[in-house]
């Protein structure tokens, strides 16, 4: 039961930080379509006990992708993958900051960043596992506060 639960929230996680989901039905969707046969309350439960909160667009973001959401959505103005690379373009001074975000966020497959002025390099193990970083900055950079 709690290896089930965990498998289901590590779902929820990839999902989550994959794709804008809004509703707890979309969530449970997403879920069926990978495997997980639950239902809206377990999702419910799920969320509680992951802390995720919805930003004001109505998004979910995991907790501790929110200081990564406030700072990608304020000082990031591009971001490109070169392989296995992520480089991520700031506004001048920022980059360390945005650098100690991504770092916080532990995200899968994170090898490491270098930050400068105005840039950032993330790097990561593989090229897909780049491309969904990638992707999650991208989504939290549409986000406003």
């Amino acid at each position: 039961m709690v290896k089930r639960r965990n498998n289901r929230q590590d779902a929820i996680r990839d999902i989550v930080r994959g794709k804008s989901i809004k509703t707890q039905r979309a969530l449970v969707d997403e879920l069926q379509a990978v495997g997980f046969n639950c239902t809206q309350a377990t999702v419910s439960r799920d969320i509680a006990d992951m802390g995720l909160r919805k930003l004001s667009e109505g998004i979910y973001v995991l907790a501790e992708d929110l200081h990564l959401q406030r700072m990608v959505s304020e000082f990031v103005v591009d971001v490109e993958q070169a392989n296995n690379l992520i480089v991520i373009k700031t506004q001048a001074g920022t980059a360390p900051g945005v650098a100690a975000a991504v770092d916080a966020a532990m995200l899968p497959d994170v090898k490491g960043s270098v930050a400068g002025n105005d840039t950032v390099l993330v790097i990561s193990g593989t090229d897909e596992a780049a491309l969904e970083i990638v992707n999650l900055i991208s989504k939290l950079r549409s986000t406003h506060r």
